[in-house]
């Protein structure tokens, strides 16, 4: 097995637990919104390693983004749908829902009221799981396989 087959495979593979902690962590807020619960230490965790695990994911991808056969830098990237896709497409969209799961971290760590740190997570770890399922379905793999 050579270096780009392990770390597509982890690449693969961690991508469920970034998304285990992040519906995780969607779930507890908005349990915790709707029924106007505090905001426990137990919430900043799951929000935190659903963070990390996203960051995490993130740099695995830009391993293999250098590694990666689909990738290409050539004139006819942009006019073939699976190259364009793979070099611009994928990793533009999943960075973009990293960069929401840090700003509404972020914003959920600033807030001051447990209604306003809920909601914070709810909507920006929410609009993430969006964007992420989004990236993979039009990938045309599977979503869970």
């Amino acid at each position: 097995m050579d270096l780009y087959s392990i770390v597509k495979h982890l690449h693969s593979g961690f991508r469920y637990i970034v998304f285990i902690l992040v519906v995780i962590a969607i779930i507890q807020s908005l349990l915790g919104l709707l029924g106007k619960k505090t905001y426990t230490n137990v919430n900043r965790k799951i929000n935190l390693f659903a963070l990390i695990s996203a960051h995490t994911q993130l740099l695995i991808g830009l391993v293999l983004y250098f590694l990666s056969p689909l990738v290409k830098f050539t004139s006819e990237t942009m006019k073939q749908a699976d190259t364009r896709y793979w070099t611009v497409e994928h990793v533009a969209m999943m960075i973009f829902a990293i960069i929401l799961i840090t700003v509404g971290y972020s914003k959920s760590k600033k807030a001051i009221l447990p209604e306003a740190k809920h909601r914070a997570i709810v909507v920006f770890y929410l609009l993430a799981i969006v964007v992420m399922v989004a990236a993979i379905v039009q990938s045309h793999r599977p979503l869970l396989g």
